[in-house]
């Protein structure tokens, strides 16, 4: 039975909490998921860094084609200046866990229309979601050390 992309939004944002949390960030969620999936905070010298997060989880379905951009287009419910866009990259929809995780800052955010946006840190290769050249930096530990700086 092939799963439908929909019914794992819950799980990414799950994944990307225990991530964040096995790295030593404190997990907050919401009464109600009004815009941001949960908030992080971890201490730092000098004080605590806070991240509102929004997850995206990407599941490529089968027959999904190479593309040189790839990533999260479409609608976002709410922004901050400090907030992360998370991607967990799946290599299909019956992964265990994503090839990838994406830590975009709000300054990789890119508006398209009024109410679409658009941030695309990836490419896809038959080989599944791989960080386009020179976005490295936000992929994986590197990315998600990046967030308490």
């Amino acid at each position: 039975m092939e799963r439908d992309w929909k019914t794992r939004d819950y799980f990414a944002e799950m994944y990307v909490a225990g991530v964040m949390a096995d790295a030593g960030w404190n997990i907050y969620f919401p009464h109600r998921d009004q815009g941001f999936d949960f908030i992080a905070t971890t201490a730092v010298s000098g004080g605590i860094i806070v991240r509102p997060v929004q997850v995206k989880g990407k599941y490529p379905t089968e027959g999904k084609t190479d593309k040189a951009r790839y990533g999260y287009v479409g609608k976002l419910t709410a922004f901050h200046d400090d907030m992360v866009l998370a991607m967990p990259l799946f290599a299909g929809l019956g992964d265990a866990a994503p090839k990838h995780i994406a830590w975009m800052p709000r300054s990789e955010i890119k508006p398209m229309t009024k109410d679409r946006w658009r941030c695309e840190p990836a490419r896809f290769a038959q080989s599944g979601p791989q960080p386009r050249p020179g976005l490295s930096m936000f992929f994986d530990e590197p990315g998600l050390s990046r967030l308490a700086t």
